[in-house]
């Protein structure tokens, strides 16, 4: 099913009317689809590379758009679909942890962890669950998903087809090598006032979380 998927993505490249598909496979990704916009976004910088930082503005802001309908659905309709919604893309067992994490440090874990592989729906949808501040949620999300994407397409724009094999090995450890220099000085921030030990082991141990 996911292989299926994932071919049926990297079709739309070729089409015509790709920049709108890499639009709302963004948008979707952010909130309920399980499919990356990642793969498409390479293909369309690989076939023109000097539009790479145009494909990678519209993911940016395309996916913070959909984040903001996974925060609607976890903050309006957790009970009625968002919890099995997480259930059949198989997350639901992280998100008491998930909603720790955003509970102590905000709009870090947004920007860390929106910024890897770990699945952005995840944060969107708990992030509107614990009824995090919204303007936080967009602005930590802008710079999540920036890193995220701006990466593909300056990289492509910057050094083309040969970088394509890297990316799709390595894509994670790339991104979250960006990730961590961006928030390097928040993380030292939260850990020198001490506490993220604690804070660590909380959310790590925690099963059960309740709405804020």
């Amino acid at each position: 099913m996911l292989r299926r998927l994932y071919d049926w993505t990297m079709a739309k490249a070729a089409h015509r009317h790709a920049e709108w598909w890499l639009a709302a496979f963004a948008f979707v990704e952010a909130s309920f689809f399980p499919v990356p916009p990642h793969p498409l976004l390479g293909l369309m910088c690989l076939a023109e590379p000097k539009k790479a930082i145009r494909f990678a503005i519209i993911a940016t802001l395309a996916s913070v758009a959909g984040g903001l309908l996974g925060y609607a659905i976890g903050h309006f309709a957790y009970e009625a679909f968002g919890e099995t919604l997480l259930r059949a893309l198989g997350l639901a067992e992280s998100f008491p942890k998930a909603a720790c994490y955003l509970r102590e440090y905000g709009a870090e874990i947004i920007v860390v962890k929106g910024a890897t592989p770990i699945p952005f729906k995840l944060l969107t949808i708990t992030a509107g669950f614990i009824g995090m501040n919204l303007a936080v949620f967009i602005g930590a999300s802008i710079v999540s998903r920036s890193i995220s994407f701006m990466i593909v397409g300056v990289l492509f724009r910057l050094f083309g087809a040969p970088i394509k094999a890297v990316i799709d090995k390595h894509l994670g450890k790339v991104t979250a090598a960006f990730a961590v220099l961006v928030v390097a000085g928040f993380l030292a921030i939260a850990f020198l006032g001490g506490g993220a030990e604690q804070t660590n082991e909380k959310c790590e141990a925690v099963a059960v979380t309740q709405p804020a």
